[in-house]
């Protein structure tokens, strides 16, 4: 068995039903039907962040002009954008980049497991993509106060800063502006329950991804430093 099949993070995995009324698979399926008709030069996929980022004007006003997708789940796990991955939705597009941002709703898992999780979805990608960069997006702070969890996604972060190189074509961006404040908090002005960004959350932090997503459309084979 190989070190990816023993971790839960990466084994390909359909969200649970927990609600009884199929709105996960539906989005799934809804977002390999819309795929098929468009040619995107970016497409997001990821969790929650990137779902809520769709609602807001920052995504109109960025975003949309660079023919994006946006393929933003619920609270997905690196093992369910897994397995929407290996089930159709990436088959009827040809992007140039492919942002990836998943990881903090992660239940259960160590940083370690998260990690894998995430360099089993990069891998996935090149198969299905090989000629996109991904640009795989460094695991925010949560929570009001430090916690565990915040430990764990800047573990997450560290991991992936030391193993990603490694594979092709993908690039780790962390976008974090600073939201933990001096005496360790963060504000809801940044993130409205300390986990889901705000919209002056998002104004803070898409500014730096659209600033790459520029230069790699402009054909730079790595973004400058900010």
């Amino acid at each position: 068995m190989s070190e990816e099949e023993q971790n839960p993070a990466a084994v390909p995995t359909p969200m649970s039903d927990i609600q009884g009324d199929g709105r996960w698979m539906s989005m799934h399926n809804h977002f390999v039907s819309s795929s098929k008709d468009k040619e995107p030069e970016v497409v997001f996929i990821g969790d929650s962040n990137v779902q809520i980022m769709h609602q807001f004007e920052v995504w109109r006003e960025l975003f949309s002009p660079l023919h994006a997708l946006n393929f933003g789940g619920l609270s997905d796990g690196t093992q369910h954008v897994l397995w929407r991955l290996e089930n159709g939705e990436l088959d009827h597009v040809k992007p140039k980049i492919i942002v990836l941002w998943v990881g903090t709703y992660n239940q259960g898992h160590s940083a370690e497991q998260i990690a894998g999780g995430i360099l089993a979805i990069v891998r996935c990608i090149y198969q299905r993509q090989p000629q996109a960069k991904v640009i795989v997006m460094a695991l925010l702070p949560r929570g009001k106060n430090p916690n565990p969890l915040r430990n764990r996604n800047l573990q997450v972060n560290k991991l992936l800063e030391e193993t990603l190189p490694s594979l092709p074509n993908a690039f780790l961006l962390d976008a974090d502006p600073g939201f933990v404040h001096s005496d360790g908090t963060i504000s809801h002005h940044d993130m409205y329950d300390y986990l889901h960004l705000s919209r002056h959350g998002y104004a803070r932090v898409c500014p730096n991804l659209h600033r790459t997503l520029l230069q790699f459309l402009e054909g730079r084979d790595t973004p400058s430093s900010q």
